[in-house]
């Protein structure tokens, strides 16, 4: 027995547990207490209206809390009942107060419950300021409240964002009764920075990374503009030094021969071969010479033989002793 009344013990404990998280995850989102020309309900009627919003990711049922706009009801020596009795329930068997995720829903005010689920008969002064609260369905834990001001006509009180925990005043065309609230494109950019942004963190931390990304660009640019220059001045004090003079005028003699070696060689092709033969023995012959040593060398001595001619016919002879008679 003692393990059963454990079991239902921690079960029971559970399950307000998870009613409690799922509650507070139902939050009034948007209030409209002077209404004109706004909504209008089935009936086509005009009333003040308020709007809840299921900000969780899961299906919430709203039946069986309470919305009032009594402040009595925060006497905590009040009972149950007398606080009951300052507050309308919101009814069940309609389906839509099972609120999915992201849902809203919009209850009419100062209305007659006689005419549906949605129309409750809190009351709403359009000339005060108006405190209002969602109580949970046992009408003593209050889930969400917010004093809405005075409101121009056809004006709303609504949060930020959905669930989000600044108010503002909202003008005419800005009201979203059952949507998502947003910022209308009539708004200017600096308004709208304000609405999403309202005490600057976001903006500051743009203008900074702004800032450091440039400095980054920065530090890149001149890494590589340092990086090439220096690279640029180890070249030219290389090519300025002596040695690499003797090295280009080498260069250029292997060139020049590269050249001659081609022409003759293009010569060559042209002729086909027909004076190679000419070519070796010239060669061979200079080689020749040269290994001899005969090249070019003469002995200096003048060597005279006799020769007869016909002179001594005409009467004219040479005598050794005396000369040419």
């Amino acid at each position: 027995m003692k393990r059963i009344g454990l079991t239902l013990t921690a079960l029971a404990v559970t399950a307000v547990t998870a009613f409690a998280q799922g509650a507070s995850n139902i939050k009034l989102n948007e209030v409209m207490t002077n209404n004109t020309r706004s909504i209008q309900d089935e009936f086509g009627n005009n009333g003040p209206w308020v709007e809840i919003v299921n900000t969780a990711y899961s299906t919430y049922n709203i039946r069986g809390m309470y919305i009032t706009t009594d402040p009595s009801v925060l006497d905590k020596t009040m009972s149950v009942p007398d606080r009951m009795k300052r507050m309308s329930v919101i009814p069940n068997g309609d389906a839509r107060t099972q609120l999915s995720a992201r849902q809203h829903l919009v209850f009419y005010l100062n209305s007659n419950p006689a005419q549906g689920t949605l129309h409750l008969t809190t009351k709403v002064d359009t000339t005060k300021a108006v405190w209002i609260a969602l109580y949970d369905a046992n009408a003593v834990d209050i889930i969400d409240s917010v004093t809405v001001p005075v409101l121009n006509a056809n004006t709303s009180y609504a949060r930020y964002n959905d669930g989000a925990s600044r108010w503002t005043v909202k003008a005419e065309e800005a009201v979203t009764p059952g949507i998502d609230n947003f910022i209308q494109v009539s708004m200017s950019k600096i308004e709208k920075l304000k609405h999403n942004d309202p005490n600057g963190f976001g903006i500051t931390v743009l203008c900074m990374g702004i800032v450091f990304s440039c400095l980054a660009l920065l530090y890149v640019f001149f890494s590589i503009f340092g990086y090439v220059a220096d690279r640029r001045n180890k070249l030219k004090k290389v090519a300025g030094v002596q040695p690499i003079k003797p090295i280009v005028k080498t260069s250029k003699k292997i060139n020049e021969v590269r050249r001659k070696t081609t022409n003759i060689l293009k010569d060559g092709m042209e002729t086909k071969g027909r004076d190679k033969e000419i070519y070796i023995a010239v060669i061979a012959m200079a080689l020749r010479q040269y290994t001899d040593n005969v090249h070019d060398v003469e002995s200096g001595i003048l060597t005279i033989k006799p020769h007869q001619s016909n002179w001594a016919e005409h009467g004219f002879f040479y005598n050794q002793n005396s000369g040419l008679m």
